[in-house]
């Protein structure tokens, strides 16, 4: 069904604008019929967080922004997908167009600014699902015009706590102006202080709510020290590595294009997000888990991305020069890595090239 579905809807999606092609694209995963996702090899199973993950393969957030598909992207074979980014309240997000393909490089430029529904209209989607099962993550985020945007993400904890399998606090956007400047160690420390501080207060009621920080892949390492010290200082459970970058790289064939404004996604992120993984990982010394993101649109390069410190892997960009056929494509692949080289689990790999991948060049 699914190999049928990419045949018919990847050239058509590609001739239709990017947004207008994402919005069919969720409207055609409503239409898919109920069911159960086919079991996954138990090879692929990963604890991470707390959670039992079925596979490491996550849909990133930015997808589903409204959580509107999370049980048919889970049906399709996602071990987990994370909703959002939610702010408070509604926000239109910046001006049209604001998704840019690059063909030539299988990448995406977007400037989208945080467009989504709203926490109640979000929480109201989660809340009619929450019996269903599977691992649903939130992604929070501040609203543009916010006076206090600490205080966002501490009232998006509390809203949403009782429904998220786990949170993901983005801090890391480059299209809400001066969203990043919470990267910087003394708001960050403050900001992930009370957003602790808050999963704490509910978790009577709520239960565990996992908080993940979601970092850019344009940090420089000694900004990467600070971040992932208080990460681990304020006892987050695990990091996010990474978000798109402002970088445009020489490399990229797609010219006429590099100059859009907006955070760069897909293949050419790839080798810039797995050093930045593999950075962040014999940093946080086994304090908590990874997920990598970035550029990941093979079985090759979920290993590699694995190789390098993640725990766990997210998709998006390469679903859409791809289709979602790749999910099941990269599942195979690692099954076959572990019965070819006689491993039980992806654990068992999790940052084995870290060291040496910290000592090549920096990536350009």
């Amino acid at each position: 069904m699914i190999r049928a579905f990419d045949a018919i809807s990847l050239p058509m999606l590609r001739w239709l604008d990017a947004e207008d092609a994402h919005s069919l694209a969720i409207r055609g995963l409503k239409m898919l019929p109920p069911g159960k996702p086919q079991a996954d090899d138990p090879k692929l199973a990963v604890r991470a967080f707390g959670l039992n993950f079925p596979n490491p393969i996550g849909m990133a957030a930015g997808f589903d922004k409204n959580a509107e598909v999370s049980d048919a992207l889970l049906r399709l074979g996602f071990g987990f997908t994370e909703v959002g980014t939610v702010t408070p309240k509604p926000q239109a997000g910046n001006a049209r167009p604001r998704i840019i393909r690059l063909e030539r490089d299988e990448a995406i430029i977007n400037r989208l600014g945080f467009n989504n529904d709203g926490a109640d209209a979000v929480l109201r989607r989660l809340a009619a699902r929450a019996q269903r099962g599977g691992i649903v993550g939130v992604n929070v985020g501040a609203n543009k015009d916010s006076a206090d945007r600490t205080e966002d993400y501490v009232r998006l904890i509390e809203t949403f706590a009782p429904v998220a399998s786990y949170f993901t606090v983005n801090v890391s956007s480059p299209n809400t102006p001066g969203l990043r400047n919470l990267q910087q160690a003394a708001a960050l420390d403050d900001l992930l202080a009370r957003v602790i501080d808050a999963r704490e207060r509910v978790r009577q009621n709520a239960g565990d709510s996992p908080v993940l920080l979601k970092i850019a892949p344009d940090l420089s390492l000694t900004d990467l020290d600070d971040a992932v010290h208080i990460a681990r200082s304020r006892g987050v459970d695990g990091m996010i590595v990474a978000n798109t970058t402002l970088a445009r790289f020489p490399t990229l064939r797609d010219q006429a294009k590099v100059h859009e404004q907006g955070g760069l996604s897909g293949r050419p992120l790839f080798r810039l997000s797995t050093r930045m993984v593999a950075e962040t990982f014999v940093r946080v010394e086994g304090a908590f888990p990874l997920i990598g993101c970035g550029g990941i649109d093979s079985g090759g390069a979920a290993l590699t991305k694995i190789r390098a410190g993640a725990s766990l892997i997210q998709l998006y960009t390469s679903l859409v020069y791809k289709g979602l056929g790749l999910v099941e494509r990269i599942k195979a692949d690692l099954v076959s890595i572990l019965l070819r080289t006689g491993r039980d689990s992806l654990s068992e790999i999790v940052g084995a090239d870290a060291a040496t991948i910290t000592a090549e060049d920096w990536p350009v």
